[in-house]
């Protein structure tokens, strides 16, 4: 019977910190995105973040989206520094028709740097995937 069930692989779905400028408060902060380079819109998107390592632990913070389009993105949550330190997870739930797709995305301890940054699909910026 367990052959029989199909899990489908999360494709051109991706996980990204942004560096960007802050004009309410004149900083450079980071921010978490969802990027959709995937041909169809994503639907019903759950999203549950949370950091930690051996000593430390965040609160599960969780976000939704009705509706992801084609060739989009959305801002997840700003990435407060402090939270550099642990491992950070985005658990991305979200149906492209009638199939529910489910993926883990990592940001690992002290990998959020502009050293670690790359060109992102779709946002045409710099920043952080996360794997």
């Amino acid at each position: 019977m367990r052959k029989d069930i199909k899990i489908p692989v999360v494709k051109d779905v991706y996980v990204a910190a942004v560096k960007e400028f802050n004009k309410d408060f004149n900083t450079y902060d980071w921010n978490a995105y969802i990027i959709n380079d995937g041909k169809e819109p994503l639907e019903t998107v759950l999203i549950v973040s949370q950091g930690y390592n051996k000593e430390h632990m965040t609160a599960p913070m969780r976000h939704s989206l009705n509706l992801l389009p084609v060739k989009s993105y959305a801002k997840i949550e700003f990435l407060e520094e402090s939270i550099f330190k642990l491992d950070n997870f985005f658990t991305i739930t979200f149906f492209i028709g009638d199939t529910l797709y489910d993926k883990r995305f990592e940001l690992p301890a002290n990998s959020i740097l502009d050293d670690n940054a790359v060109d992102l699909p779709v946002m045409g910026k710099a920043g952080v995937l996360a794997r």
